[in-house]
């Protein structure tokens, strides 16, 4: 009877750890940031992109974590916006390039590539890049919607 009890409260204690693996052994983290930095979009806001329309830089005055990544803001109304609903402003696949996505891989966003399609925020690696995105948005979003988060992995 005690080793039954035992079993079973070892069984449960497990539960977290195995509902948290696929995110605890993903090899590269949810939120692209730089190698020697924890900043999130190179420090641009993320909520200036849909209320401004295009990239302004954040300030280190208004900063949050989400996704263990620290996310800057121009202002303290846009880090509230943020802090209200993080998955509305949030770069889609991380702020990773949404092409390389596309393509199954991981390459890093640069906050000065994107767009917002259909109210979601989309990174690309560069210039050519995006250009190659833009021919086809719809298809690579679909594409890398798919493909997303197992690309985390490798």
């Amino acid at each position: 009877m005690k080793l039954r009890t035992l079993l079973a409260a070892a069984m449960i204690a497990a539960v977290p750890v195995a509902i948290s693996a696929p995110a605890a052994f993903a090899d590269k983290d949810p939120i692209y940031t730089a190698k020697r930095s924890n900043l999130a979009l190179q420090g641009y806001d993320t909520v200036a992109y849909f209320t401004v329309g295009e990239p302004t830089k954040g300030s280190a005055d208004y900063t949050t974590t989400y996704e263990g990544a620290e996310f800057r803001f121009s202002s303290e109304e846009n880090l509230n916006l943020f802090l209200a609903e993080p998955a509305k402003y949030a770069p889609q696949y991380g702020g990773y390039c949404a092409w390389a996505v596309a393509q199954g891989k991981t390459a890093k966003g640069d906050a000065r590539r994107w767009a917002v399609v259909d109210g979601k925020l989309y990174l690309n690696y560069n210039k050519g890049i995006q250009k190659k995105w833009d021919k086809n948005r719809a298809g690579f979003i679909t594409s890398a919607d798919q493909n997303w988060p197992t690309v985390l992995q490798d």
